[in-house]
Order: structure tokens, then sequence, then C-alpha cells
């Protein structure tokens, strides 16, 4: 598992973000305090506290998973 903080500053950042995980069979989790929310659920992610980092958990360690990183890391902090 590899996890990053990321901050989606926008609606259009979240839809993206969402569009990037939705492409990938593993699981993402993201996490805002003792929130955890599936990363493909885009209401999941509005009932985050999006003023803050959000910590994503990706469940694999595969080379896909070094992939998802790359496209995300305009997002990460």
């Amino acid at each position: 598992m590899k996890s990053v903080e990321i901050l989606l500053s926008s609606i259009n950042d979240i839809k993206a973000f969402v569009n990037i995980v939705c492409k990938y069979s593993f699981d993402v989790d993201l996490t805002s305090g003792r929130y955890v929310v599936d990363a493909k659920s885009i209401m999941g992610i509005f009932s985050l506290d999006l003023s803050k980092s959000i910590k994503v958990d990706v469940h694999s360690d595969s080379a896909e998973a070094d992939a998802f990183l790359e496209e995300i890391k305009s997002y990460i902090q």
C-alpha cells in the first residue's frame, strides 16, 4: 500500500481526480480526519473537509499504482 497527501481545491479538480481513479482496477481510499471514503465516489469526496489536505491510500504495490501516482502528481502536496 502507498500513501500520499493531496489537495483538491476546486470542483474541476475533484472531477478530474475521480476520472483518473476510475481508470484503475485497484481500490483507492481517501481519509480526512476520522472519515474514509472510496476515491471513486464523487459524492463521498464532497462529504470530506476539502479545505485541508486529504490522505490517499492506494491498495496496490504494482507498477499500475506508480502510474496512478504519476497521474495525480499535480494534486500531491
